[in-house]
């Protein structure tokens, strides 16, 4: 009966346009693959079950939960024949061809609601598509005292969707500016709404080291404090107040992790090195070339003293932490930086020339390079990845090493182009620590101008790049490096609904965008937002003007 379900639906969304005459679009954010409205609407109301066949309860109960708490209806998982009025939730292994892991199809009838999907993703992804054909309230944390006009309703569609890339990102950075769990797992709620699934914490630079390693305790006890930072309006100047200790413990990690993986939504640690290294430095100096003493960065900007890939203790320590963190964190890809590494200290360093001589390296990018080539190594013997940021190509890239272009797009086009996995992330499109209008009143920040309207004109497929080399893009990620964001506030005021936009690019497919469609869309959208509480920032049509 299922797949006879999902076989005519499949037949209707492959016969019917976009939309029909019985209505507009509803508001999706991202854009599903295919759509077909239909009349009529399906209620929830007391009667209300949820369904699920072998594999899809865990889904179901989440789903369950999700609606019980704003309508405050019971909507009790029931075993057996759905009866009508049901929301059924149907996993097929035998559809994982045409909607890979987390595409889904969604029927809804005046009847019936059904979600069919291949794993447990999709069925999660069809899910928060219903919730979003519901009233915005459905996403409040709390009961809703007065049922929507017009009740729970969601209007009828046939909809087949699956993403466009696999990498669908946002960067955190609690290095600089620390943000507290309860933001972290609010972040990932928001990002789920979205169908958003990477999450990158930069754990690690010269102004603060933010992770437990249990082998090494001075990286928390001296690196996760500072003297000061620099004041609002004047990054030259400190504030002469004493920042931390703050980090997070390996409790509060596998917490994260946990909860990120019921969202699906994957934790990538990023621990940084060779440079950007200061704050563990600070606790161990003989990781670095001069021996310090150091103190914790108080300044925004690249540090000189850098860790020293001469020093075999070096290594050890690094291959030291790696563990732990793959211990904490389940992730394929183990994030290690590798940007704005200044080698200048390499260049007088007695270890680092012994050891360009004794590998037969051509200078010092390529002792990066060697250094990169280690880690690589230790990774996979933990079955991990290695990725690291466009600067981990100027030595020439380890083998199996995957990029994340920051410098606009020239990095991951050289990067595809070798056989490499490539995750985009330029400065022209994806720093959402720029600013958002040039508007009077707008916050402090680092500098750059990106309105909502870039981030989603953004194509991360570069058309230079040959169509044999196009499936090395794993996807796209915005960063929100904290520098000039003090506060979970701060964070969410520059990431939405710029992250929105970009959710859009990197699910929906590349002939579907359209940018007027997509602002008429998020006018609809704001209030879900507004729902979960976030502080996001209004967009406003003089957003463009340079």
């Amino acid at each position: 009966m299922k797949q006879r379900r999902c076989f005519a639906l499949l037949l209707l969304l492959c016969m019917a346009p976009l939309t029909n005459s019985w209505g507009a679009a509803p508001a999706l954010i991202p854009a599903p693959a295919k759509m077909v409205v239909a009349e009529g609407t399906f209620r929830l109301t007391r009667e209300t079950s949820i369904c699920a066949n072998a594999g899809a309860e865990a889904e179901a109960r989440k789903l369950a939960v999700a609606l019980r708490t704003p309508t405050g209806l019971a909507l009790p998982l029931k075993a057996g024949e759905p009866k009508p009025g049901a929301i059924v939730l149907q996993l097929d292994r035998s559809l994982e061809p045409r909607l890979g892991a987390e595409g889904y199809r969604l029927s809804v009838t005046p009847t019936r609601v059904t979600i069919c999907a291949a794993a447990e993703a999709g069925l999660f992804y069809g899910g928060m598509t219903l919730r979003q054909l519901l009233p915005a309230q459905v996403f409040s944390a709390k009961r809703t005292t007065r049922a929507p006009d017009g009740g729970w309703a969601a209007p009828c569609v046939e909809i087949e969707d699956r993403p466009r890339f696999a990498w669908r990102g946002l960067l955190l950075d609690p290095a600089r500016h620390f943000m507290p769990p309860e933001f972290i797992k609010k972040l990932v709620d928001t990002m789920a709404l979205h169908k958003l699934n990477v999450l990158q914490l930069h754990l690690t630079d010269d102004q603060g080291w933010r992770i437990e390693i249990k082998k090494h305790p001075q990286l928390t006890k001296l690196g996760s404090v500072r003297k000061e930072s620099p004041v609002h309006g004047d990054r030259k100047r400190g504030d002469g107040k004493r920042y931390g200790p703050f980090f997070y413990t390996q409790r509060q990690i596998r917490d994260l992790v946990a909860y990120a993986q019921v969202r699906h939504v994957t934790l990538v640690p990023e621990i940084e090195m060779p440079g950007h290294f200061l704050a563990a430095m600070v606790a161990y100096p003989a990781l670095s070339c001069r021996g310090g003493p150091f103190e914790v960065r108080t300044r925004w900007g690249i540090e000189p003293d850098i860790l020293c890939p001469g020093n075999d203790a070096a290594l050890a320590f690094v291959k030291d932490a790696l563990t732990e963190v793959c211990e904490l964190f389940p992730s394929l890809f183990i994030h290690i930086g590798g940007d704005e590494c200044p080698r200048d200290r390499w260049k007088t360093c007695p270890k680092c020339q012994a050891r360009i001589r004794a590998e037969n390296l051509h200078g010092e990018a390529q002792l990066q390079t060697w250094f990169n080539h280690r880690i690589e190594e230790f990774l996979a013997s933990k079955g991990r990845r290695l990725l690291g940021w466009d600067e981990i190509l100027e030595g020439g890239l380890t083998p199996g090493a995957a990029v994340m272009s920051w410098r606009g797009i020239k990095g991951g086009i050289a990067a595809a182009n070798a056989g490499h996995d490539v995750v985009m992330a330029p400065t022209t499109h994806c720093y959402f620590d720029y600013a958002q209008s040039k508007a009077p009143g707008e916050p402090e920040c680092i500098g750059g101008f990106i309105p909502l309207s870039r981030v989603y004109e953004f194509e991360p497929i570069p058309a230079e790049l040959p169509e044999s080399q196009r499936h090395h893009i794993l996807g796209a990620q915005g960063t929100l490096w904290s520098e000039y964001m003090w506060t979970p506030r701060d964070v969410e005021y520059f990431a939405f609904p710029r992250a929105a936009a970009l959710a859009e690019v990197v699910w929906s497919p590349a002939e579907r965008k359209d940018v007027a469609g997509f602002e008429r869309r998020l006018q609809d959208h704001l209030p879900r937002l507004d729902q979960l509480g976030v502080n996001y920032r209004k967009p406003s049509a003089a957003d463009d003007r340079k």
